[in-house]
């Protein structure tokens, strides 16, 4: 495709900006503009659930650009959602029925906040997913307000330390055994539970919302065992959904995200994903998977870039061991890989001394691991799980 003329790039996200930094890097001279639905340039998403929800940091802070954009020479088009895509004209619609044309292609519009079913339109019920939401719950919490967070998943256990954090009272509220049972397993999720509930957050494990109460605002929840948590603030963080309502009939393929081939290739040609929304075959776990997590999202960002400038056959595949990390109270949550619940598991160190180390292995070979501050052992392992490394291997790391 070195013969692009124009490149759109649709989500002002991490992903999006990065794009477009790493296409003028790649030396590429043609057009380029840069589509996001939020009118705030791009910004750092991890701060919203930490520092800037307990009034740490300010808004600028989170830039994600200190240069000037003009060094860019890139279009922004920000507010400005994308509606549809015409492939045959190549052409992005937006919601003001402008058309924007373009050669090539990245898509990067991440995802949005899913809400409950059962969620009303109460005044004090949020999600948390953009700069907005965040400032919005902060406003909120100077009147120290008893906070309810549904979903015990990384942004809920974020947002109800950050709330403990500034002494208010907190309600965590999982539908599954345990935090983070799914991705990390019932006895990891576990000790989590046990991190938070002795620093003084109340967590409630195995119980979903029946019924929200309150009039204008809410003022507490019924859970379904008739449990009732009386509040007048509630984050909803039971997880996003990738953002791709704009391209159904476009012809692109849709499967959890954008569908894309293990180099970030949508099905047509031109097209390429990176971020939250892309789907993707990662031949290093021999699995197909979105992964939401700042790692990844900038190594994609790097990658889709390389595959869109790429000449025919010479694209690569992206193999990568997505890294994640989640800070909450004094611990620096770190985690690598693709653990499962169903995983050998190994576990060395304690959280109660503030330092572990789990590992998590599969037929013989590390798969995951995760850690609690310390950093350098994170390293190592995600560097071991790159090389296809095994659990024995893993195992000398941990006990070093």
């Amino acid at each position: 495709m070195s013969d692009l003329g124009k490149v759109a790039v649709v989500g002002a996200s991490l992903a999006g900006l990065r794009a477009i930094e790493f296409l003028r890097r790649a030396k590429f001279q043609g057009e380029l503009v840069l589509i996001g639905d939020e009118a705030h340039i791009p910004y750092d998403r991890p701060p919203l659930s930490k520092e800037l929800l307990r009034g740490e940091w300010e808004v600028e802070r989170l830039a994600l650009r200190r240069g000037s954009y003009d060094e860019l020479d890139v279009e922004l088009l920000l507010g400005r959602r994308a509606a549809s895509l015409d492939m045959r004209a190549r052409t992005i619609v937006l919601e003001d029925e402008t058309a924007v044309s373009f050669d090539g292609l990245i898509i990067a519009t991440g995802g949005r906040a899913r809400s409950l079913p059962n969620q009303p339109a109460l005044g004090g019920i949020h999600v948390l997913r953009t700069l907005d939401d965040s400032l919005a719950i902060r406003r909120e919490l100077e009147a120290r307000p008893r906070v309810a967070v549904i979903g015990a998943g990384f942004i809920g256990a974020e947002v109800a330390a950050s709330v403990k954090q500034l002494g208010l009272d907190v309600t965590m509220i999982e539908a599954l055994d345990a935090p983070l049972a799914k991705s990390l397993g019932p006895q990891l999720g576990r000790t989590l539970q046990g991190v938070h509930e002795r620093r003084g957050v109340k967590v409630l494990c195995g119980r979903t919302v029946e019924r929200f109460e309150g009039r204008s605002r809410v003022t507490g929840l019924v859970l379904d065992d008739g449990t009732r948590v009386g509040c007048e603030l509630v984050v909803v963080g039971i997880g996003m959904a990738p953002s791709v309502s704009w391209l159904e009939g476009s012809g692109i393929e849709l499967e959890d995200g954008v569908r894309c081939d293990e180099c970030l290739r949508a099905s047509t040609d031109g097209v390429v994903a990176a971020g939250d929304v892309a789907s993707w075959h990662n031949p290093l776990f021999e699995e197909r998977m979105r992964v939401e997590h700042w790692t990844t999202a900038v190594e994609q960002a790097r990658h889709a870039v390389s595959t869109l400038l790429a000449a025919p056959g010479e694209a690569k595949a992206f193999e990568s061991v997505p890294m994640f990390w989640s800070d909450q109270f004094d611990i620096k949550i770190q985690g690598a890989g693709r653990p499962r619940p169903t995983d050998e598991l190994s576990v060395y160190g304690s959280a109660d001394d503030g330092k572990l180390v789990a590992l998590y292995g599969r037929n013989g070979r590390l798969v995951g691991a995760v850690t609690f501050n310390r950093p350098p052992k994170l390293i190592q392992l995600r560097m071991l799980m790159a090389k296809r490394g095994t659990l024995d291997d893993a195992r000398k790391i941990a006990e070093s």
